[in-house]
């Protein structure tokens, strides 16, 4: 199970560590974003951090209905006690966990500041 917190902005986060391809780690804060249908997104300067694989150019739709392209590079994270790679989605906004990397888990969230963020496989 993976634990989070609700901040008093209500954004529902959650960490992780995120392993680049040369055996580095960075544990950082995601905000979970059930509207993004993607992995998770990265701004680019955590991306170079990491020094992450370019796999292929993305297109996506921002929340005002607007269209974006951006690039898509593979990373690994630590996640449930395994390694699991990901898609990254290189965005220049606060890092984002989508609906994508929490399929086939259950999401609770309790929407007040200080609330509870878990993430369970399914049984």
């Amino acid at each position: 199970m993976i634990t989070g917190e609700v901040s008093a902005n209500r954004e529902a986060s959650i960490r992780l560590v995120l392993r680049g391809p040369d055996g580095s780690d960075l544990e950082l804060e995601l905000v979970i974003d059930t509207g993004f249908n993607g992995w998770m997104s990265l701004p680019s300067k955590l991306v170079s951090e990491l020094g992450l694989t370019w796999r292929r150019r993305g297109r996506g739709e921002l929340a005002d209905g607007s269209e974006t392209i951006f690039d898509v590079y593979e990373a690994t994270v630590v996640w449930e006690g395994q390694l699991r790679r990901v898609w990254v989605d290189d965005i220049d906004a606060a890092p984002l966990l989508g609906m994508s990397l929490l399929n086939g888990h259950e999401l609770t969230i309790q929407v007040w500041a200080g609330g509870s963020v878990t993430i369970a496989a399914r049984q």
